[in-house]
């Protein structure tokens, strides 16, 4: 628990409830001033542990005789797991986020949310480009540490030795690797800044940099929780050895969890590790969600200012956390280590601090989608366009061709999947042998026997002289992936593209999709993601495939983007069914 209060909001989460929480103990003030007239009812969603510092501040500005042009301010704050507010927003926008899955038919969007990270507000602007939320500066802040079992973290020689991601990275790769954990990083944001930060220094160190990230990924996917409560739990119960051994050594999390976790004086008390260079904290942006009304607007502004004043850097000590600039407040009690700027007096009032700064969305998202594969299973099918035009070079790719480009693409993706993954390998054109437009490469199969087959398979891909086969090689495609369906995993074809169907002697889209649409089976669904690659793509043609089987359609003119595009929907497949 990040505090008291993360309970009351695991149990408002598990009831689906976003906005306002039945029975807890938050809700309205009494105006005690009769200046203003009628109400104006601001509903507040924020991240747990902060929450109690916002109601109390609000509480404060309520009773104080809140208004907006002689209107009466009440403010309604909740408790909210960012993640619930995060699918409730992407709901509404069309959008999806990797990992963060479907949003409660009873959760409501609230008009001001302050999640925990900026990196909330980064994933959905990506996915939604109408998602466009006002402020966004940060109100509170806490840096994400690695936590350690303070006996481990003595060995390792904290609090002396300075220690870098690259140091963590050798522990974890090592021959008698540390003992690690994460909260699921595409549901929690403290999660997904240790990930990222393990990931660069995974892509650093030299060598091998796709097999050290890969190999950082499953490693910490062996200790996955998906709530941070359960992830606690694991670190070690008892102050002996063996439960020292056996327990958690390590796992990204706030610098407010470390403190909190203290707090309650467990049997092995955990050191907070402040790692260079040093991970995105979680920033706390305060976002005016779109859509309110003027003066729901005017009154959030006013909100804003009351938590950048002096004394909610106070409240914010009280819940252990730091001021947007990084100092404390008044009774915060700083882990041993705890880095500069620290608690000297107390400095004038931040306006709000400058929140996402130095996040990159594209980087946020290579890191989500390839932790998204690297982690699950699934059988699949890949089918790549060998037809003529795959020849053409491509200026940005040093003028490499787009086959050239899509198969490595393609090698990539390749690395990120464990052996317990089914892969097999077509590429299509027409009439590639006889009058048949596709070409089966290797079959679909575990890649724990085949990896090097499908390697060798994709080296040798170079582009024919023939035009599109599109629809006779999707139709037969597939029927192969539906024939030998699989229970447990997502059954799914990826197919790249570079042109429209120009096959005259094949099937009309009227037959594919009348075909398609009498093979779906939604026991055996079978999940189809084409991505196009130029000009000559045809995205209302792949939409109406993707509109019959399931999956999606991602187009790009520029075929450097699509090792990106092919990790981004990989990611985004359905739970697998069971």
């Amino acid at each position: 628990m990040r505090s008291k209060i993360r309970g009351v909001a695991a149990a408002a989460s598990a009831t689906a409830l976003v906005v306002v929480a039945a029975g807890s103990w938050f809700g309205y003030r009494e105006l005690v001033k009769p200046s203003c007239s009628g109400e104006i009812e601001l509903s507040v969603a924020v991240a747990s542990e902060l929450a109690p510092a916002v109601d109390a501040a609000a509480s404060k500005w309520v009773e104080d005789g809140a208004a907006v042009g002689g209107t009466c301010i009440a403010v309604n704050v909740s408790a909210s797991d960012p993640v619930d507010v995060a699918a409730v927003v992407a709901a509404k926008h069309g959008a999806i986020l990797a990992g963060v899955g479907q949003a409660s038919g009873t959760a409501v969007t609230p008009d001001v949310w302050i999640p925990d990270s900026s990196t909330w507000l980064l994933r959905l602007k990506k996915e939604a480009t109408a998602f466009a939320p006002t402020n966004g500066a940060s109100v509170a802040r806490s840096p994400v540490v690695v936590a350690m079992p303070v006996p481990v973290a003595d060995r390792i020689g904290w609090p002396e030795t300075k220690l870098g991601w690259a140091d963590l990275l050798k522990q974890v790769n090592s021959s008698k690797p540390l003992r690690t954990g994460i909260v699921e990083p595409t549901r929690d944001a403290a999660g997904l800044s240790g990930l990222m930060s393990l990931t660069a220094a995974a892509s650093s160190v030299g060598g091998d940099a796709q097999g050290n990230t890969v190999g950082a990924l499953r490693a910490l996917a062996t200790g996955r929780s998906a709530l941070r409560n359960d992830l606690l739990a694991r670190f070690p119960t008892a102050n002996d050895p063996t439960a020292i051994a056996s327990g958690l050594g390590a796992a990204a999390l706030s610098e407010e969890d470390v403190i909190a976790y203290n707090s309650k004086k467990p049997p092995v008390e955990l050191a907070a590790l402040y790692l260079e260079p040093a991970p995105a904290p979680l920033d706390y942006p305060y976002a005016v969600l779109p859509g309110i009304e003027p003066a729901k607007a005017s009154a959030a502004r006013v909100l804003f200012e009351v938590l950048t004043t002096a004394g909610f850097r106070d409240r914010l000590a009280a819940v252990s956390l730091r001021a947007p600039d990084g100092n404390w407040g008044a009774g915060f009690k700083a882990p041993q280590g705890a880095p500069s700027p620290a608690g000297g007096p107390p400095t004038a009032a931040a306006d709000g601090g400058t929140a996402a700064g130095g996040l990159d969305p594209v980087a946020i998202d290579r890191v989500v989608s390839s932790w998204s594969i690297a982690t699950q299973t699934g059988r699949m099918l890949a089918v790549i366009d060998v037809s003529g035009s795959m020849k053409d070079e491509v200026p940005t790719a040093n003028n490499r061709s787009r086959e050239e480009v899509t198969v490595e693409a393609a090698r990539r993706g390749l690395g990120l999947f464990d052996d317990s993954w089914q892969i097999g390998l077509w590429t299509f054109s027409t009439n590639l042998v006889g009058s048949r437009d596709y070409k089966e490469l290797v079959p679909i199969g575990p890649l724990s026997g085949q990896r090097g087959k499908l390697e060798g398979a994709l080296s040798g891909i170079r582009p024919s002289d023939g035009n599109t086969g599109l629809y006779d090689t999707m139709l037969a495609a597939y029927k192969t992936v539906q024939e030998d369906w699989q229970p447990g995993r997502v059954n799914s074809i990826v197919l790249f593209t570079d042109g429209k169907n120009e096959d005259d002697n094949g099937i009309s889209q009227q037959q594919l999709l009348s075909q398609l649409k009498r093979l779906a089976d939604p026991e055996r669904p079978v999940q189809v993601i084409i991505i196009g690659i130029g000009e000559g793509v045809s995205k209302a043609e792949l939409d109406s495939i993707v509109k019959v089987t399931g999956g999606g359609s991602f187009v790009t003119k520029n075929p450097t983007e699509i090792g990106n595009i092919f990790l981004k929907a990989i990611a985004l497949r359905p739970p697998a069914p069971r």
